[in-house]
C-alpha cells in the first residue's frame, strides 16, 4: 500500500504504550494496533486529530505516501 503509517514510531518517540494511547483517543488498542500495521481501509478525521493531539505532533508525522514498487505488483 502506498500509504505508510509511523503511529509505532511516534509512540517510541513519546514513550508511550498502545494500551495509554488508545485510552487517550479513546479506541480499543485492538482498532489502533489495525491503524499502527497499516491494515485500515480508512481513519476518520477526528480519530486523526485525537492521536496528533495524544502524540503532539502533525498529521504527516503519522502517515506518509511511498511508491508502490513495481515488482511487488
Amino acid at each position: 500500500m502506498p500509504i505508510a503509517v509511523d503511529i509505532d514510531v511516534m509512540l517510541a518517540r513519546r514513550k508511550m504504550s498502545v494500551g495509554e494511547l488508545a485510552d487517550r483517543v479513546g479506541i480499543t488498542p485492538a482498532n489502533l494496533a489495525v491503524l499502527k500495521n497499516g491494515r485500515a481501509k480508512a481513519v476518520r478525521f477526528a480519530t486523526l486529530a485525537a492521536l496528533c493531539e495524544a502524540l503532539e505532533c502533525q498529521p504527516g508525522d503519522l502517515l506518509r505516501w511511498e511508491a508502490e514498487d513495481p515488482a511487488e505488483g
